[in-house]
Protein backbone atom coordinates (compact mmCIF):
# COMPACT_ATOMS: atom_id res chain seq x y z
CA UNK A 1 0.00 0.00 0.00
CA UNK A 2 3.09 2.40 0.88
CA UNK A 3 4.82 1.54 -2.40
CA UNK A 4 1.78 2.16 -4.33
CA UNK A 5 0.85 5.62 -2.93
CA UNK A 6 4.77 6.89 -3.22
CA UNK A 7 4.38 6.00 -7.02
CA UNK A 8 1.24 7.88 -6.92
CA UNK A 9 2.23 10.96 -5.37
CA UNK A 10 5.43 10.93 -7.64
CA UNK A 11 4.11 10.80 -10.54
CA UNK A 12 1.67 13.77 -9.61
CA UNK A 13 4.70 15.99 -8.40
CA UNK A 14 6.21 15.05 -11.95
CA UNK A 15 6.29 18.43 -14.13
CA UNK A 16 4.18 17.82 -17.09
CA UNK A 17 6.29 18.27 -20.69
CA UNK A 18 6.45 21.52 -21.94
CA UNK A 19 4.36 22.32 -25.43
CA UNK A 20 6.31 23.65 -28.27
CA UNK A 21 6.34 27.01 -29.36
CA UNK A 22 6.24 28.86 -32.66
CA UNK A 23 5.36 32.10 -34.05
CA UNK A 24 4.89 33.78 -37.57
CA UNK A 25 6.07 36.69 -38.79
CA UNK A 26 6.74 38.70 -41.68
CA UNK A 27 9.88 39.86 -42.53
CA UNK A 28 11.35 42.56 -45.92
CA UNK A 29 14.68 42.66 -48.17
CA UNK A 30 15.72 45.99 -49.51
CA UNK A 31 17.29 46.27 -53.16
CA UNK A 32 15.36 44.65 -54.78
CA UNK A 33 12.43 44.39 -52.26
CA UNK A 34 11.75 41.30 -51.26
CA UNK A 35 8.92 39.45 -48.52
CA UNK A 36 8.40 36.82 -46.87
CA UNK A 37 6.01 35.16 -44.22
CA UNK A 38 7.61 32.26 -42.24
CA UNK A 39 6.85 30.00 -39.61
CA UNK A 40 9.90 30.28 -37.14
CA UNK A 41 9.94 27.69 -33.92
CA UNK A 42 11.00 29.53 -30.41
CA UNK A 43 12.33 28.34 -26.73
CA UNK A 44 9.57 28.00 -24.57
CA UNK A 45 10.94 31.06 -22.89
CA UNK A 46 10.08 32.98 -26.24
CA UNK A 47 6.85 32.19 -26.15
CA UNK A 48 4.87 35.42 -26.01
CA UNK A 49 5.17 37.92 -29.13
CA UNK A 50 6.87 40.46 -27.41
CA UNK A 51 9.55 38.03 -26.34
CA UNK A 52 9.41 36.24 -30.02
CA UNK A 53 10.47 39.41 -31.59
CA UNK A 54 14.28 39.71 -30.59
CA UNK A 55 14.33 35.55 -31.28
CA UNK A 56 13.09 36.11 -34.85
CA UNK A 57 14.56 39.22 -35.65
CA UNK A 58 18.21 37.99 -34.50
CA UNK A 59 18.02 34.91 -36.68
CA UNK A 60 16.51 36.91 -39.46
CA UNK A 61 19.62 39.45 -39.52
CA UNK A 62 22.16 36.94 -40.15
CA UNK A 63 20.69 36.38 -43.88
CA UNK A 64 19.83 40.12 -44.37
CA UNK A 65 16.33 39.83 -43.40
CA UNK A 66 14.58 42.61 -41.43
CA UNK A 67 11.66 41.41 -39.17
CA UNK A 68 8.86 43.77 -39.87
CA UNK A 69 5.76 41.91 -37.27
CA UNK A 70 5.17 38.76 -35.13
CA UNK A 71 1.89 38.23 -36.38
CA UNK A 72 1.21 35.32 -33.88
CA UNK A 73 2.58 32.52 -31.08
CA UNK A 74 1.13 29.34 -31.15
CA UNK A 75 1.48 25.80 -29.98
CA UNK A 76 1.79 22.80 -32.67
CA UNK A 77 -1.70 22.49 -32.95
CA UNK A 78 -1.35 25.52 -35.28
CA UNK A 79 1.54 24.60 -37.61
CA UNK A 80 -0.48 22.25 -40.51
CA UNK A 81 -2.55 25.41 -41.14
CA UNK A 82 0.27 28.07 -42.01
CA UNK A 83 3.00 25.21 -43.64
CA UNK A 84 1.41 26.43 -47.47
CA UNK A 85 1.59 29.61 -46.54
CA UNK A 86 5.07 30.29 -45.37
CA UNK A 87 6.11 27.74 -47.79
CA UNK A 88 10.37 27.47 -48.31
CA UNK A 89 10.10 29.90 -45.02
CA UNK A 90 8.37 27.17 -42.87
CA UNK A 91 10.47 26.35 -39.89
CA UNK A 92 13.44 27.78 -42.22
CA UNK A 93 14.73 29.80 -39.23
Amino acid sequence: MMKKLFLILALLSASPASAACYADYKAKQDNPLRLHYGVIELPDSACTVAAARGQIAARLRADGWKLLNVVSVFDESGLAERRASAGPFYLRY
